[in-house]
């Protein structure tokens, strides 16, 4: 074993984890929007560098990924503040980006649009993760720790009796190690609900919530692989030693926390 490389991996996850767990933990609002502004500035910051690899014939200004870091605290301050009538900023602010890249004289269109989608992607499930902590902060907390079970599982149970290859997108992943993964997260999730001192929500919830982390989660990170596959790069950044970027550290959840919103809008309070 490489310690070296070990050492600073476990060092970087130990950090991660700490700042994670203060955002979700500590008992004041502004802990949880701190963290979710940090998350979406690092990842707005790592997603414009890989469209413009992506699309190498269009032109990113600069200016453009400072505008995203603007409209999404917008966007995130309207939809997690709904009383204060900011909301409809959320619709305004996609025209605007795409207006100002228009009138450019380069060809910057490509270029409003993938800011378009990286707000779609990065800042509405920021918003999501206030909101969810804000409803109670076991949600947001359940969620992350599925998704960590699930990417572990997947790991151990693929290493072991993985054989069918899942997706070309990521050849390492299996199909047994993915269902695996998928299993045992569901299963602890049901352990949890059947153990768990909170009347409000049922077994099932968490389960619920399990197999949307599992399956888009999974997706997430399918998602962002293939997106630095088409960009020609290994990391979305080195903002982790030993872990690569941002955007290699949240795939899953940006992906998971629109599907668990919806569900617990809709079937938990």
């Amino acid at each position: 074993m490489n310690w070296p490389v070990f050492f600073t991996r476990l060092g970087s996850a130990i950090v991660f984890a700490i700042v994670m767990m203060f955002g979700l933990l500590y008992d004041n609002y502004m802990a949880i929007i701190a963290l979710a502004v940090l998350i979406q500035f690092l990842c707005i910051k790592e997603f414009m560098p890989l469209m413009a690899n992506i699309f190498p014939e269009t032109n990113f200004p600069q200016w453009l990924t400072w505008l995203m870091q603007l409209c999404g605290l917008l966007i995130l301050v309207s939809i997690i503040s709904p009383e204060s009538r900011m909301y409809f900023i959320a619709f305004t602010v996609p025209v605007l980006l795409l207006l100002l890249c228009v009138l450019q004289k380069k060809n910057t269109v490509l270029a409003g649009f993938s800011a378009i989608v990286g707000l779609l992607y990065i800042s509405l499930p920021m918003a999501f993760l206030v909101t969810l902590r804000g409803i109670h902060f076991v949600i947001p907390l359940a969620l992350i720790l599925m998704i960590w079970m699930n990417d572990t599982m997947a790991y151990i149970v693929g290493s072991f009796i993985g054989k069918t290859p899942f997706s070309p997108i990521s050849p390492k992943k299996t199909w047994e190690g993915t269902a695996g993964g998928a299993i045992l997260t569901i299963v602890g999730a049901a352990i949890w609900g059947y153990f768990s001192k909170m009347p409000q929500y049922t077994m099932m919830d968490w389960m619920v919530l399990a197999l949307l982390a599992a399956v888009a989660g999974t997706a997430g990170d399918l998602l962002e692989s293939k997106l630095k596959r088409l960009a020609g790069i290994k990391d979305s950044g080195n903002i982790m030693p030993g872990h690569g970027g941002a955007l290699d550290r949240f795939d899953s959840l940006l992906v998971t926390l629109p599907f668990a919103f919806c569900y617990v809008i809709l079937f938990m309070i």
